[in-house]
C-alpha cells in the first residue's frame, strides 16, 4: 500500500479539495444520491487500494457537494475479519486525512442492545469498547471518541429539529464475520455496550490518532442475539437499514 500514491490519484481526479469525509455503514450508500456535480472513483481503479468484498459495499468514493460544500464519501469499507491489517481497514480515514478533511462522519448498520430503543433509532456514539481480544487478555473497557463540544451540540440540535429521536451510546467491535452469542451479548451489556457490529473501531482510532473532528452515528437494524427470539443475517441487516435510509440521508445532509 503506497499511500502517496493512491492521494495524487484521487487529487488529480477531484475538483477542489473536501472540507469533510463520510464513511458509509452497509446499506447506507444512498446518501450520495442527494450530493450535487457529483464524482465516482471505484477503489478498483485507484493504485494499491484495497477492495471491499461484503456486500453491501460499493467499493467506491463518491465526491459531490452537499449544499454547496465538498465532501468525499467512502462507499465501502473495509473489515478486520477480511484478513486485511489495521492500517488497511483505517485506510478511509487516513486518505480522508491526507486529503485535507478536518472533519469525518462514520456511520454503520449496528445490533441494538437495549430492548426499550426501537429498531430503525439512530445512536450517537459517545464511546466505544473493543471486544476483539486481539492479542489482549484484559477485559475491554469503554474509551472515548475526538469530537468538539459544538459539533456536538450541532448534530444532537439538528435531529431535534428534525424531529429525529437521536440515541447515545457506546458502539462495540467485535471480529466477526459471524454476529455474537447470546452469552457475549450479555457481556457486552454488562460492559456498558449500547451497539454492536464488526466495523467502525479502527476507524474511530485512526481519526482519534489524525486529530480528525469525528462524529460517528450507528443505525440499528436488529436485535442483538438472545435478545429476541429472531435469527440474524446480513441479509436482514442490509433490508433493515435500505428501510431506514432516508432518514438518515436527512439527518446527515442537515448535519454534514
Amino acid at each position: 500500500m503506497n499511500l502517496k500514491n493512491i492521494t495524487k490519484f484521487l487529487i488529480k481526479i477531484l475538483p477542489e479539495q473536501p472540507k469533510s469525509a463520510v464513511i458509509l455503514g452497509s446499506g447506507l450508500g444512498n446518501f450520495v444520491d442527494f450530493l450535487e456535480n457529483s464524482i465516482t472513483i471505484p477503489y478498483a481503479d485507484i493504485p494499491d487500494f484495497p477492495l471491499s468484498t461484503v456486500t453491501g459495499h460499493a467499493g467506491e468514493w463518491v465526491f459531490g457537494y452537499c449544499r454547496g460544500k465538498p465532501i468525499i464519501c467512502a462507499k465501502g469499507r473495509f473489515h478486520y475479519y477480511e484478513g486485511l491489517s489495521m492500517d488497511n481497514v483505517a485506510l478511509p480515514v487516513t486518505v480522508s486525512h491526507q486529503l485535507g478533511c478536518k472533519s469525518i462522519f462514520i456511520t454503520n448498520a449496528a445490533g441494538c442492545l437495549n430492548k426499550n430503543w426501537e429498531l430503525g433509532d439512530f445512536m450517537l456514539i459517545k464511546g466505544y469498547l473493543d471486544y476483539t481480544f486481539r492479542g489482549n487478555s484484559n477485559p475491554p473497557s469503554i474509551s472515548s471518541i475526538n469530537t468538539s463540544p459544538e459539533l456536538l451540540l450541532k448534530v444532537k440540535k439538528t435531529a431535534s429539529e428534525l424531529g429525529i429521536l437521536l440515541r447515545e451510546g457506546i458502539y462495540t467491535w467485535t471480529l466477526g464475520p459471524s454476529y455474537e452469542t447470546p452469552a457475549e451479548i450479555k457481556d457486552i451489556i454488562k460492559l456498558g455496550g449500547n451497539a454492536v457490529g464488526m466495523s467502525t473501531v479502527p476507524e474511530i482510532m485512526k481519526a482519534n490518532e489524525l486529530g480528525l473532528n469525528l462524529i460517528g452515528i450507528s443505525c440499528l437494524t436488529n436485535y442483538g442475539a438472545g435478545l429476541v427470539n429472531a435469527p440474524l443475517s446480513h441479509e436482514d441487516v442490509l433490508e433493515s437499514s435500505k428501510r431506514f435510509q432516508k432518514e438518515f440521508s436527512k439527518l446527515l445532509i442537515e448535519i454534514v
